[in-house]
């Protein structure tokens, strides 16, 4: 069982969560009563939809983590799952994304982009000087 597949499977079991087709079309999906909250796009990689102020709110924190990219301007933080660890701070951070979406909603007119991996962007280090 890979990492993905196991953080998939206690996700399925939250009550808050069900199972979804991406609206990227690739992988799979996990969504709230609120929207998609992340997408497994393989074994190892999975968006995570936050509110732009839980991102703000985690940005120096999220410097930390070798596991985590941030893309300037996203709603979405890639996390590159390489040990059970980072399984782990996926579900913290899965919690944390259904209480920001509660809490701080985006607003309803603005466009929801699509999750990090249509950007086309690789997971990479990205630079957190704009947060």
């Amino acid at each position: 069982m890979t990492l993905a597949s196991r953080a998939l499977a206690q996700l399925a079991t939250w009550p808050d969560l069900r199972q979804a087709v991406p609206s990227c079309g690739l992988g799979q999906a996990m969504s709230s009563a609120q929207g998609e909250i992340a997408h497994f796009h393989s074994d190892r990689d999975v968006d995570l939809r936050l509110t732009d102020r839980a991102v703000r709110r985690f940005a120096k924190d999220f410097r930390g983590a070798g596991a985590i990219r941030i893309v300037p301007g996203s709603q979405w933080v890639t996390l590159r799952l390489d040990a059970a660890s980072d399984v782990d701070l996926l579900l913290t951070l899965v919690s944390v994304a259904l209480q920001a979406q509660q809490a701080w909603p985006d607003p309803a007119d603005r466009p929801l982009f699509g999750c990090n991996d249509q950007r086309g962007a690789g997971f990479v280090k990205a630079d957190l000087g704009a947060f």
